[in-house]
């Protein structure tokens, strides 16, 4: 077992001194590393919560062709505007797409009313995904750490688990109103001050904190064409 971890690390850090593509990594992830590999690389890179739950296996041509696939979603989003977008690798071990939006772009301070700016980004963003409707999406609001004026820390966690899945809705339903399939949205969750990807002490820490996450993932259907070799 620990032989095998350390392959599985080897791998893992290979593919990242690579800097290689989602279509070479798609590769080696189906060609055997499989959802081993896929659950290391995505508590470095991804989320290993978002994935389908895969029906039947996923062999090296097949992850390939997702990579492929992913290449290309990825380069759709990065031409929205705000949109910061990542290469992340699923629970499945197959390559995803994370697209992340700084809530100070999309609300004001404290409100879950998308703004003038945000509308046109997700008008954009609402686009690459009718483009890809193979994708499953799921949408995940994050807020920092701050209390609320004359709430203790435990009622302003409640209130800032709240805000974060109001923000999430507001993504979601706005996305769905731009003609994005209400089936294609798989999730729309908040976890509040959970998950933090910088430091809440500091202000420019608190800003990143405060996020609206968007993940595109292979769906099944995706899957199924990719082990079929029809998924374009």
């Amino acid at each position: 077992m620990k032989k095998m971890k350390a392959i599985i690390l080897s791998l893992c850090a290979g593919l990242v001194m690579m800097g290689c593509n989602n279509t070479v990594k798609g590769t080696a992830i189906g060609a055997g590393a499989g959802a081993l590999l896929g659950a290391v690389v995505g508590k470095v890179a991804g989320n290993t919560a978002i994935g389908a739950a895969v029906g039947t296996a996923v062999g090296a041509g097949a992850g390939a062709l997702i990579g492929k696939k992913m290449d290309k979603v990825k380069a759709q989003a990065q031409a929205v505007q705000n949109a910061q977008v990542e290469q992340i690798t699923d629970a499945n071990g197959l390559q995803a797409v994370k697209v992340t939006f700084d809530s100070g772009i999309l609300f004001t301070t404290g409100s879950s009313t998308l703004s003038s700016t945000a509308k046109a980004s997700l008008s954009n963003f609402a686009n690459v995904l009718k483009t890809n409707t193979d994708c499953d999406v799921a949408v995940q609001g994050y807020t920092d750490n701050a209390g609320w004026r004359g709430s203790t820390a435990e009622q302003s966690a409640q209130k800032n688990l709240t805000l974060s899945q109001q923000r999430a809705q507001a993504v979601t339903s706005y996305l769905q109103s731009q003609g994005v399939s209400a089936s294609q949205i798989r999730s729309t969750t908040g976890f509040g001050e959970a998950n933090p990807v910088a430091d809440n002490s500091t202000a420019a820490g608190k800003a990143q904190n405060r996020r609206v996450e968007v993940y595109m993932y292979a769906s099944q259907a995706m899957i199924d064409a990719a082990n079929n070799g029809t998924l374009q």
